[in-house]
């Protein structure tokens, strides 16, 4: 069996940083970089959604995760819209 990481490669390996690579090293992220073309709320939950992933040490957040961060963030479902899903 053959030592897969001694063995060379046709294309870069990502995993690591590359010293000859761009700097400074840009992770890939579930979401966009910048918050700055939404709107005030939706850039108040990108924000929040981001503390969360720092906070948690995690890349990629589930629906149960982000729906968590929004009723920590105070979002409630309207009356009305309640009943009538009733």
């Amino acid at each position: 069996m053959s030592d897969i990481t001694s063995q060379s490669f046709p294309y870069p390996d990502r995993r690591q940083p590359s010293a000859n690579g761009p700097e400074p090293f840009v992770e890939r992220r579930q979401f966009g970089n910048s918050h700055s073309h939404l709107s005030p709320g939706a850039r108040e939950l990108g924000t929040a959604i981001d503390r969360y992933k720092l906070e948690h040490r995690r890349r990629f957040v589930t629906y149960e995760e982000i729906y968590e961060i929004i009723l920590k963030l105070g979002y409630t479902k309207p009356e009305a819209m309640a009943q009538k899903q009733a």
